[in-house]
This record gives structure tokens, C-alpha cells and sequence, in this order.
């Protein structure tokens, strides 16, 4: 099939590059010339395990291909993904004005039958609004184009975003039509040769799943450190806790590990926009309210742990950090847990020596950018040199056993804020450190 995916962002271009694996012709398009002239080259904008060299491997062969042109690639195509931005606004609301300019575009550009897919996440109704507006475009041109609007939401892992769209454990289609829920079958057939995972349902309920499935598993995080807090104060052990309920098939171990607090470019904005649609109908959301507000507080829990340990005056005290991403595998620092605790320090005179294997550039150039008291290091060991103390704060698999011994030498004092929960109390204080975890008195 001859696919456009308009965006060549995180979900953008691993929707088209995978789509491209299979054999389907794809254009990416994207209005950022700079972006796409270093697609061209082989720069990819994002990091995630196995996406360059699969670009690579599919723009060589021809069937992938980026553009600034989106109606050239729009004349060509037989389905159109819409895979831009859904910012959130000022009142929590997810920003549609990019969804509705590609919506514009389409209706400018296309020439015969389309099937335009919504893998943005987008509130209920959005489709409704695509529809108008194409509608709106093809009426100014005197057109009678049939076309379909579709959801497809999107739930993709960053980490392991290729595996899960090449896998999926399900495909949610919403449509209207059984002529682009049979197109939208046969475009993902190939991705289900050994068990059938496609779910059809109707528009607005594909578009709600996205957001339910994200605000469920947020829920999770925030009631697991909830957890974490009234531990503490009651003297239980939230890791014996976790080992206690998890072995309950109905609760699972997934999602349920105490923490700094989520982050990402999904579950901050889709529980806060998720909130505002019930608002908006007027409904108040009491647990998607609560679940956020937990995980705000969550995030000041580690850097008041520092706090309470070394005072509210950190003045000529060195802190090294591991970990800047909100988690392993991504170099993505969007609303991460790392950027607070890391403010909270230097705010209060301290310095950051910080380390992460693949987020140190984003840190430099946008989320810690401006603050002067933080340095980087290209190696965990070389952050904890002179350090007062270290803050594990991002999971990566190269933190699971680091060398104890070499630690203590490095750090000034034997001083080691986990929020992460990686490591026995009982095996640290062995080793010699002072140790603080996230739940355990």
C-alpha cells in the first residue's frame, strides 16, 4: 500500500518505518526542512533501540522516503496517518491546531478515495473535527471525494517501540465504514501472522481507549507511591509489599514498582486532557484528579530525602545523579522526575554532576538548560568523583550492579539516594553506605 505519515515525530516516523518493513511505500512528511534533510542523511531526531538502523535499512531499499511536500505525497497515497503533536494547553486540554492544519492539508491535497487514520492521541470527537474540517477543504474546491476518517491509537513503549509495533498486543481500528476497517485490516495483517490481536470498535471508543489505557496504568504508579508514603510513615517495607500483592494474578507486577513519579510525552498530558473531556461534560474526575496530584508530589520526594539529610542550606555540596531520562532506553526528558530533583537542589546552592547514557544532550540544550550549577560526565563513575552524595533517579540496565567498592572511593561520603528501590537496605548497609529508598523506613 502507498501510506503517508504526516509528522515525523516519535510516533510518526516508527509507524512509518515499521509500515516500510513490511513492504508498504511510505512518505513521511514533515514541515521542519531541517528534520527531514537529516532523516535523508540518516540522523535520527529521536533514540530508540534498532529505529536508525532500520531507517536506514528501508530508505536504501526504497521504501521509505521523507518530504516537505505533503501534497505530492498526499496525491500518491491510499491512506494518510495524521502523527503530529497533540501539545497540552494551559488548561490541560490536548492542543488540536496541528491535527486540524494536517486535517486542512488533506483536504487540499487528495484526489481520490482516502482512508485518514488519527494515530495522534486525541480526545473524543476528534474525529468528528478531522471529517469537517477535510470536508470543508474539499467543498472551497468543488470536489465530491469519498473518504474515511479512522482511529488508530497508538501504545507503543518508548524503549521498545520497534518490538511493539511489529508485535503488537492488540490493534485498536475505530470506524465508520466496513470499507476502511477491511483497508485498515489488510494493512496491518502482516503484523499478525501468528495470533489475530485486531480490535474493531467504533470510532469514539477507540479514541477513548488510548487515553484509559494510560490514565489505568498511571493509576497504578501513583497508587503504588501513595503506597510508598504511607509505608514510611508506619514503618512497613514497600518492596515486601509490592513482593506481597503482586503475586495476586488479579494485581500483577506490572506498573507497580514505588518510584520519582511518572513522566514521559504520554501519561502526564492524556491523564490531565482525559480529566478536562470529563470536565468539559460534566463529570469531575476525583481519581484522575488524585492520581495526578500524586505524582507531582512524588517527584519532591527524593530531593527532600537530600534535603532532610544534609539541610535545607546545600551550599558547597556536590551532588551526582544518575539517570536524566524519564526512563531506560529513550533519551526523552519530558516531564521527567530528574528535572526537578535537580532544580530543587541547585535552587538551594548545591552542584549536579550528571550522567545518563543517552539523555545528557536533551538535558544540555533544553530541560536543564540555563542552569549553570549542573555539570555532565560520559561516565557514571566519573560523576560520583568528590560527590557528597549519590541520587540514583532513571533505571538503566548499567546501574543494576555497579562496583560498591569503587562507590565508596569515588564518593566523599558513602551516601546513596535510590529512587529507583534497586538494591536491598540490608545488602548496602553491608557495603558500607548510607542508604535511602523510596517506602522503607
Amino acid at each position: 500500500m502507498k501510506i503517508s505519515v504526516i509528522g515525523t515525530g516519535y510516533v510518526g516516523l516508527v509507524s512509518g518505518v515499521c509500515f516500510a518493513q513490511m513492504g508498504n511505500s511510505v512518505t513521511c512528511v514533515d514541515i521542519d526542512t531541517n528534520k527531514i534533510e537529516k532523516l535523508k542523511q540518516g540522523i535520527i531526531p529521536i533514540y530508540e533501540p534498532g529505529l536508525e538502523d532500520m531507517t536506514l535499512e528501508n530508505y536504501k531499499k526504497g521504501t521509505l522516503s521523507f518530504t516537505t511536500n505533503a501534497s505530492e505525497a498526499l496525491g500518491n497515497s491510499a491512506i494518510a496517518f495524521i502523527a503530529v503533536g497533540t501539545p497540552m494547553g494551559e488548561d490541560g486540554s490536548a492542543d488540536l491546531q496541528y491535527v486540524l492544519a494536517v486535517a486542512k492539508t488533506i483536504g487540499q491535497s487528495m484526489k481520490k478515495y482516502m482512508v485518514i487514520v488519527d494515530k495522534s492521541t486525541v480526545p473524543v470527537g476528534t474525529a468528528d473535527k478531522v471529517k469537517a474540517a477535510i470536508q470543508a477543504e474539499l467543498d472551497k474546491r468543488g470536489e465530491s471525494i469519498e473518504f474515511d476518517v479512522v482511529s488508530n491509537p497508538e501504545f507503543l513503549k518508548e524503549g521498545a517501540a520497534i518490538q511493539d509495533f511489529l508485535h503488537p498486543d492488540r490493534v485498536v481500528i475505530g470506524a465508520e465504514s466496513e470499507k476502511a476497517m477491511d483497508i485498515m485490516r489488510e494493512l496491518y495483517a502482516p503484523f499478525m501472522k501468528h495470533h489475530d490481536r485486531f480490535i474493531a470498535m467504533d470510532i469514539k471508543s477507540a479514541e477513548m481507549t488510548k487515553y484509559a489505557a494510560n490514565a489505568m496504568l498511571a493509576t497504578k504508579i501513583s497508587f503504588m507511591n501513595e503506597m510508598s508514603q504511607i509505608c514510611e510513615r508506619v514503618g512497613a517495607d514497600i518492596n515486601r509489599v509490592r513482593n506481597g500483592i503482586g503475586s495476586d494474578s488479579r494485581i500483577g507486577y506490572s506498573f507497580i514498582y514505588p518510584g520519582c513519579g511518572y513522566g514521559g510525552s504520554c501519561f502526564p498530558k492524556d491523564v490531565q486532557a482525559l480529566a478536562k473531556t470529563a470536565k468539559d461534560f460534566g463529570y469531575n474526575p476525583r481519581i484522575l484528579d488524585a492520581v495526578e496530584a500524586v505524582n507531582y508530589d512524588q517527584k519532591y520526594v527524593m530531593s527532600n530525602k537530600v534535603i532532610a539529610r544534609f539541610g535545607e542550606n546545600l551550599d558547597g555540596k556536590t551532588f551526582a545523579v544518575w539517570g536524566l531520562s524519564f526512563k531506560p532506553e529513550t533519551d526523552d526528558m519530558r516531564e521527567a522526575s530528574s528535572i526537578t530533583i535537580i532544580n530543587e537542589l541547585t535552587r538551594r546552592g548545591a552542584k549536579v554532576v550528571a550522567y545518563d547514557p543517552k539523555a545528557i544532550h536533551e538535558a544540555q540544550t533544553h530541560y536543564l538548560k540555563g542552569n549553570d550549577r549542573v555539570s555532565y560526565v560520559e561516565s557514571k563513575y566519573e560523576a560520583l568523583k568528590g560527590a557528597d552524595a549519590l541520587i540514583l533517579v532513571t533505571e538503566w540496565q548499567e546501574f543494576r550492579s555497579p562496583d560498591f567498592d569503587e562507590m565508596k572511593k569515588l564518593l566523599t561520603n558513602a551516601v546513596f539516594f535510590d529512587g529507583r528501590n534497586q538494591f536491598k537496605k540490608e545488602k548496602m548497609h553491608a557495603n558500607g553506605f548510607e542508604y535511602f529508598q523510596i517506602g522503607v523506613n
